[in-house]
């Protein structure tokens, strides 16, 4: 079924949902969706039989995406996107090496306000990714830590526009990323404000249509990895729930958590990486550190030679000490790429074993060079860095395996 609007009248968004070494997942759609009309993602009504040019091929779908596999590695695919014999998008993705030594890649939380700042965040992501581009330097994706929509109103008994219709991802994410999406694939997590643990039921079923998993199949949790790299591990750390009332997903015991002990003790890759929404260190000052309820995770991290983990919620940028309290892993909060919560908190620092602190807008960069990791807060400004007693943090923050 074909949507109500004439296709000349929408703006299409083209983006990449995955990439491996040897494929691509290239999905396109709009969001001027009305009544809950899906318009973009997996299982959207679809626009009309498509045609995708890529690699001296032409791939004919029905559906809103394509998946094109038989590629080379480390290879860039210009694309084009046809329907009815008009071009709706066109862009540029790159394949995965399947043995590397490097990696670069970008990290962004509580980032889906609609905002100004979101949009200059937006900018200097695209800015970093054109610059290391034409250096060779090949950005290859971006992870969330979710809260990747938020509520233009949310009184707790009215809620409108959190992201349950497709409508109201055009200028939270479509537009503010559109250039970088037609490169690369954002990797999600689920925050709170993705969902009815703190907004609508529906926020969930939509963002597991309109992101795309490994495997092709909608995932609460996933693993994924980069070459011979590192293994990327995102984990729901919410209550969110598709019946019910919201309820934890990352429970002792529970699914979620015999699957994240299997995948790090069957993962043998030099870099073990999770990442999810909610910080087992955070030094506030609008949240508390979820490491009492996420202690058997952090103790499944300390026994498996996991040396960073990243998480958002608090929105600002933080990170751990390399100490007995924090296993010696670093733990980044990188929460204020759209939403800023300023307060000082360099009285809490000590005892919540944070290092560093900026109370700055910001996203991250995350580059693997062998055996070490170097973690850079980038913005539109200089992003400053500083410890318990003010005192400026040169970045970026390197990391070395043992």
């Amino acid at each position: 079924m074909l949507v109500a609007a004439p296709l000349a009248a929408q703006t299409v968004y083209t983006y990449i949902g995955q990439v491996s070494s040897d494929a691509v997942l290239i999905a396109w759609g709009t969001a001027t969706g009305v009544n809950r009309e899906n318009t973009i993602g997996r299982d959207s009504a679809s626009l009309g039989h498509a045609r995708v040019q890529i690699a001296g091929r032409t791939v004919e779908t029905d559906r809103n995406w394509a998946d094109i596999r038989n590629l080379d590695p480390d290879t860039p695919y210009p694309y084009q996107v046809e329907i009815g014999g008009k071009t709706v998008g066109q862009g540029t993705v790159r394949t995965w090496p399947r043995r590397a030594t490097r990696l670069a890649f970008f990290v962004i939380g509580d980032y889906g306000s609609g905002g100004a700042q979101q949009r200059q965040i937006a900018d200097a992501m695209r800015r970093e990714f054109v610059r290391r581009r034409a250096a060779g330097d090949f950005v290859r994706f971006v992870l969330t830590v979710g809260d990747n929509i938020y509520a233009d109103v949310n009184l707790g008994y009215l809620i409108a526009g959190s992201g349950n219709q497709d409508r109201h991802w055009a200028g939270k994410f479509f537009e503010p990323y559109r250039e970088l999406l037609r490169e690369i694939p954002f990797l999600p997590t689920l925050g709170n404000h993705d969902g009815n643990a703190s907004e609508n039921r529906d926020d969930l079923t939509v963002y597991l249509d309109n992101f795309f998993f490994p495997d092709n199949r909608p995932a609460r949790w996933y693993t994924f990895p980069y070459a011979n790299v590192a293994q990327f591990i995102a984990l729901d750390s919410t209550d969110n729930t598709t019946a019910g009332h919201p309820a934890p997903a990352f429970a002792p015991g529970g699914d979620q958590s015999k699957w994240l002990a299997r995948v790090l003790s069957e993962s043998h890759v030099p870099w073990k990486i999770p990442y999810f929404h909610h910080p087992p260190f955070n030094a506030g000052p609008g949240h508390g550190a979820s490491l009492g309820v996420l202690s058997h995770w952090v103790a499944l991290f300390r026994s498996n030679g996991v040396r960073a983990v990243f998480s958002g919620h608090e929105h600002n940028f933080q990170f751990t000490e390399d100490s007995d309290a924090t296993g010696h892993i670093r733990y980044f909060v990188t929460g204020s790429g759209g939403q800023l919560r300023p307060g000082d908190v360099r009285p809490n620092m000590p005892r919540a074993h944070i290092e560093g602190w900026s109370p700055q807008y910001e996203f991250a960069v995350v580059e693997i060079e062998g055996s070490t990791m170097h973690v850079t807060p980038l913005a539109n400004i200089p992003v400053v860095v500083r410890d318990a007693t003010g005192k400026q943090i040169q970045m970026p923050v390197a990391i070395k395996l043992p």
